[in-house]
């Protein structure tokens, strides 16, 4: 089996090959300025005063003719970097290599094919996707991503078109993760558990980790993913808001007895250890039954005043 060559590799497992950048060694500028204007035109008279005064046959005024060819389509040999960019280098349909450093460049061969890429930070938001999730309740979703291009090479040779790859990739991760838990803590089996709307960062982990794997063979670093939209389908919404005010109701009504009971304990044992007052089982019964009513009830009571016995 024959070596890869150097601007390839191939993936452990396949035969599949991935390009990562190489980087293209190139003239200044300015120097390739002074070899344009300065040696090439010399060359090309140096060649003409010997062709005419001298008999040196076709090829003279063929290389002649090669010199002057060569003058024109280096003009196509300057290259400017800008921060933060690269370009892409091909000669015939074969990948050469990439210039990242920024500046003003000249390249020795004219007939370099160019494409500019950006390694700038980049946002990207996601349509508002409906998917179901761990108990199958239909959810709408979206997530912003936050990503840059890190090998050029990879980003333009591995796949047909990376704008396009980050966002089918990036709603295929969102999909993935939201099927795989619940939108809240309701059920039963969910508690103790990670929830999409209660667990943000431990989600957003999940998600960056997830996209950033899918979109590696692109050549393209995840910054960050977070979610931007998360809510019940309509179709369910108002059901599913009843229920989570039937649990916030219930969870309320459970604190206040658990406080109402200790409070009608905390009165017994005063009244018991201060000796105010003697009370049989009946009585206390009906003093628990009292302060519970007037402790759990929703509105103010409104008491009754009895000005003989307990038994009257």
């Amino acid at each position: 089996m024959q070596a890869a060559p150097p601007n390839q590799i191939f993936t452990a497992g396949n035969d599949e090959i991935m390009f990562k950048d190489i980087e293209k060694a190139t003239i200044n500028g300015f120097l390739g300025i002074a070899i344009h204007w300065l040696v090439v035109p010399a060359l090309i008279l140096v060649l003409f005063v010997t062709y005419v005064t001298t008999i040196t046959g076709l090829f003279g005024g063929f290389l002649q003719l090669a010199l002057v060819i060569l003058w024109f389509l280096q003009w196509n040999s300057y290259l400017v970097i800008n921060p933060n960019e690269a370009q892409a280098l091909q000669f015939f349909g074969k990948y050469a290599g990439t210039v990242q450093k920024e500046g003003f460049h000249f390249l020795i061969n004219p007939l370099y094919q160019k494409q500019k890429i950006s390694f700038r930070i980049r946002n990207f938001e996601s349509a508002k996707l409906k998917v179901n999730d761990v108990n199958a309740n239909p959810i709408e979703i979206a997530a912003v991503v936050v990503w840059k291009v890190v090998d050029a090479a990879e980003a333009l040779f591995e796949v047909d078109n990376y704008h396009g790859y980050v966002q089918i990739q990036s709603e295929a991760a969102l999909r993935a993760m939201a099927t795989k838990y619940p939108y809240d803590i309701i059920e039963d089996k969910d508690i103790g558990g990670v929830a999409l709307s209660s667990h943000q960062e431990v989600i957003a982990q999940e998600l960056q980790l997830s996209v950033e794997a899918r979109l590696k063979r692109a050549g393209i670093e995840v910054l960050e993913a977070r979610i931007s939209h998360l809510a019940y389908s309509q179709e369910i919404a108002q059901a599913m808001l009843r229920r989570q005010q039937a649990s916030a109701v219930v969870a309320a009504r459970s604190e206040i007895v658990k406080g109402a009971v200790g409070m009608v304990e905390l009165a017994l044992e005063q009244l018991s250890d201060k000796n105010i007052i003697e009370l049989d089982e009946d009585k206390k019964a009906t003093m628990v039954s009292n302060l519970l009513v007037v402790l759990c009830s929703e509105t103010d009571t409104t008491p009754v005043v009895n000005t003989g016995t307990l038994y009257q």
